[in-house]
């Protein structure tokens, strides 16, 4: 049957506040999970969805925990009881034989509120079975929620994307929860050093529980510089090496998506090719890059999107590196809100108040 619910909507009207309505969420399809949610993320992201213009009401939101209150009959890798993460990548694309399906929802006053491809605003969420994740039901509910999202984006860039290795040098710009995950998967790694950038002292402090050696304040000084000042060296045959290995952008602004391909470190022609940027956070403009630096110092630029993660692989092992304490969820989570304080949520994260993650609690 039916069950009750609880949703964020983003009113169609671009800038009115964003509202809490009570909705019937439906039966499940037949490849379809209904969860009943513990907590999810609020993630920096979604401030570009609740400014751009739209022509119907959004409900967002795409990380959480929670537990299946029912399955559609084609659904068999969950049960009804099961501790679940609700994502928005695939959990196991490679081996999908159909394409997810997205969910529109049905309000109150008839009109249709589109989703993306979940939505975790909500104490109840519908979603394809594909970004439903079983978890074991032994952690904790609340802080694991932004693994969905934070954890997966950062620490999977620097994991999987970059494939960063013991010894290599690693840049993040920016340390929000994004930012400071991928410290974190740094400091797994054992990369050394792992330079922290951002405008704000109190933020690379915070960094520096994560794994951060060094912080950078691009307010004061220019962190180009002091980050190849940072990680100078030799080479065997005396030629300067200066930049990262591995300059992550975690923001997605301008001037640090053009600011990590000179951060990474310098090639010597014929004896080793240059370091890599890599674009992490949600791009708002276009970029100007050098592309002379690109070509004479074999540089490389990579996007990565959801840390190239795939959930039913990877969520495990990130629940397994913060139960061992390489991933401090509890120090990533600074603030809760609960559904009701939304747009306090919004308004925090937006005006920088948020140091690592916020989460709603349900």
């Amino acid at each position: 049957m039916p069950t009750d619910a609880r949703v964020v909507v983003v009113p169609e009207t671009t800038g009115d506040p964003l509202r809490v309505e009570a909705v019937r969420i439906p039966d499940p399809g037949p490849y379809q999970v209904v969860v009943k949610q513990y907590a999810s993320g609020v993630c920096h992201s979604q401030l570009h969805q609740i400014h751009r213009p739209r022509t119907s009401p959004v409900i967002l939101g795409h990380e959480s925990t929670g537990v299946v209150v029912a399955r559609g009959r084609e659904v068999t890798h969950v049960k009804e009881g099961d501790d679940v993460m609700v994502t928005w990548v695939p959990r196991d694309g490679e081996h999908a034989s159909r394409r997810p399906d997205g969910v529109d929802l049905q309000l109150a006053d008839g009109s249709i509120a589109k989703t993306t491809s979940s939505f975790t605003w909500a104490d109840v969420t519908v979603a394809d079975e594909q970004y439903v994740v079983r978890t074991p039901g032994s952690h904790k509910k609340d802080v694991t929620a932004v693994i969905g999202c934070a954890v997966m984006t950062g620490a999977g860039a620097v994991y999987y994307t970059a494939g960063v290795q013991k010894g290599q040098s690693v840049a993040v710009f920016g340390v929000g929860g994004v930012g400071l995950s991928a410290i974190a998967a740094a400091k797994v790694v054992d990369a050394d050093p792992v330079i922290a950038v951002d405008l704000d002292d109190e933020k690379l402090a915070f960094a520096m529980k994560f794994g951060a050696t060094h912080g950078v304040n691009a307010s004061r000084v220019d962190p180009i510089a002091a980050i190849r000042e940072l990680t100078r060296k030799t080479d065997g045959a005396g030629a300067p090496i200066f930049g990262a290995d591995f300059a992550f952008d975690c923001i997605g602004v301008r001037k640090t998506m053009e600011q990590i391909l000179p951060a990474a470190r310098n090639g010597v022609l014929g004896s080793r090719t240059g370091g890599t940027a890599v674009l992490v956070g949600v791009p708002t403009t276009p970029v100007e890059l050098d592309a002379r630096d690109l070509l004479i110092n074999e540089k490389k630029y990579l996007g990565s999107i959801g840390g190239s993660c795939r959930p039913d692989r990877d969520f495990a092992m990130f629940l397994r590196w913060y139960a061992e304490g390489d991933l401090d969820l509890d120090a990533l989570v600074t603030r809760r809100f609960k559904i009701d304080e939304i747009n306090e949520a919004v308004h925090a994260l937006e005006s920088g108040q948020i140091t690592g993650r916020a989460i709603l609690e349900f």
